[in-house]
């Protein structure tokens, strides 16, 4: 388990997972949250591939922080399929500041050990990461 400045440690089944997601393709999405204890990053949840934009905006808390990471696939101008990494962290606005601090202070050092994130995007509201932020920053 890997550690972070906040003092939040990282599962390696979240670097498993992940390597999963971008290797293997396995999964549309990853949601990752800081278990109970506030000690760990651990994988909460993960979507499968015929799982589209909308039903990954819909399985994050509307009330609580967390991080995720989702494989959007596109087709360029030139007609080329194309896929991005996208690393999000959710921070609504609604969560608890207590909560908004941890995830913020482990958000650096979490995000680095997921090596291959193409985008990466914060977002306080679900228009934040609509799929038309998503189109204009995969490009």
């Amino acid at each position: 388990m890997a550690n972070s400045a906040s003092g939040v440690g990282v599962f390696d089944e979240c670097k498993l997972k992940f390597m999963e997601l971008k290797s293997k393709r396995n999964f549309r999405y990853i949601i990752f949250k800081i278990d109970e204890t506030g000690q760990a990053v651990v994988v909460e949840k993960m979507g499968s591939h015929e799982e589209t934009h909308d039903d990954f905006t819909k399985s994050l808390p509307s009330n609580d922080c967390r991080f995720a990471v989702f494989d959007y696939d596109f087709t360029t101008q030139e007609n080329c399929q194309r896929s991005r990494i996208f690393f999000i962290a959710w921070s609504p606005e609604t969560a608890s500041v207590r909560n908004k601090m941890v995830y913020a202070a482990s958000k650096d050092k979490f995000r680095r050990e997921l090596d291959g994130v193409q985008v990466e995007l914060q977002a306080t509201d679900p228009s934040e990461m609509s799929l038309d932020i998503f189109k204009g920053r995969a490009h």
